[in-house]
């Protein structure tokens, strides 16, 4: 797939450059007495309301031209299907078909990985209940109780944050706690008040080599060889890593090892194993109702035209606040305190995405 050119030298662009400016929101409703119900967008069971956004209507169709003008609709196609649409890391970018449902194909590499999502899925799934219906069991023959998920990035921001929005479906008796900081007062207040017995630890890392990660790993099997033995590992330690060998010598079993692929982005990983914590927390169906929740916003995305298709739309307007009326921050305000850990979350997503300094083709952006 060709790299797209410069999006300043794109004639929507220069459209929208000469744009004549934006009334304040009093014109603009003023002005289009049915723009409260013009802008509101529907995504999946998603109402999503724009009218607040300050660019009238001309602003917006030149936007999604300039879309169309860059091959949006292509390279989103060419990313749903599986391609490489990372040339500087020659991967795909696959992470949809975590939550793929079992009849569709998509093929990387010449393997079809819809399948390997779904058995992943089922084993997830029947450790989750085992630990949930007291199967799984500690070395000294006690319930586990607390799940301590030790990761950083995408191995801590996503599960954390979905966890604290579900805290009210989680099964009562059950907690989970998060590490990620590698100073080590982070793990120790995670651990504090806990009973090794009934503690199982989660370690979350793509390579098991990440220093913070493996360095709080270390850190928490030695506080449970301490108070168990090292026979304790076993029944204590579970492990979400593409590097089954480097879990097996930390201890861990074949069977509490969750495996994802290297399609899939840290940013974009709550819905494969590394989700496995909130699944055990919330149960696999209710894990499954959010993998439909983002399969919802994955068909609308892929077959919404683009001018109402809502993750377009919301990408255009990051494009207009800040490569044409210059705003260098925003904020993200939940009003619900269940979502406190959304902004965290976002804010990795969107830096990691579109805090870029270079374009595909390698050369540098023409815009902040």
């Amino acid at each position: 797939m060709s790299a797209p050119g410069d999006v300043t030298e794109c004639a929507a662009w220069r459209s929208l450059v000469a744009h004549p400016g934006v009334p304040h929101l009093r014109r603009l409703f003023a002005d289009d007495p049915d723009r409260a119900r013009r802008w509101v967008f529907a995504a999946g069971d998603l109402r999503v309301d724009l009218s607040k956004h300050r660019l009238d209507r001309d602003a917006m169709a030149t936007l999604v031209a300039l879309a169309r003008e860059m091959g949006v609709e292509q390279r989103r196609d060419a990313q749903l299907r599986g391609q490489v649409v990372n040339p500087t890391e020659g991967r795909a970018a696959a992470h949809t078909a975590l939550r793929a449902p079992a009849d569709q194909s998509i093929v990387i590499d010449g393997r079809d990985v819809v399948p390997d999502v779904h058995r992943v899925l089922a084993r997830m799934a029947a450790a989750a209940d085992r630990v949930r219906d007291g199967v799984w069991l500690g070395a000294t023959g006690r319930r586990l109780r607390t799940l301590v998920n030790l990761g950083i990035g995408g191995s801590d921001l996503g599960p954390q944050m979905a966890y604290e929005a579900l805290r009210s479906m989680v099964l009562p008796g059950l907690e989970c706690r998060f590490v990620s900081n590698v100073d080590g007062a982070d793990l120790a207040g995670a651990l504090r008040g806990l009973d090794p017995a009934e503690t199982l630890l989660i370690v979350s890392s793509k390579t098991f080599t990440t220093v913070e990660t493996m360095t709080n790993a270390r850190s928490a099997r030695a506080w449970l060889v301490e108070a168990l033995g090292e026979e304790a590992v076993a029944d204590h330690v579970a492990a979400v890593t593409t590097n089954a060998e480097a879990a097996r010598q930390f201890g861990v079993r074949p069977e509490a090892v969750f495996g994802f692929w290297d399609w899939v982005g840290g940013r974009f990983s709550l819905d494969s194993a590394i989700g496995w914590s909130l699944m055990v927390a919330v149960g696999p169906a209710a894990f499954g109702e959010l993998l439909s929740g983002m399969r919802l916003i994955d068909e609308h995305f892929a077959t919404a035209p683009l001018e109402r298709n809502v993750p377009v739309l919301m990408a255009l307007l990051g494009v207009w606040y800040s490569g044409v009326l210059g705003a260098h921050s925003k904020a993200v305000v939940p009003y619900s305190h269940e979502l406190r850990r959304f902004p965290a979350f976002l804010q990795q997503l969107d830096m990691e995405s579109n805090g870029k300094s270079v374009r595909v083709d390698g050369r540098p952006v023409a815009l902040p």
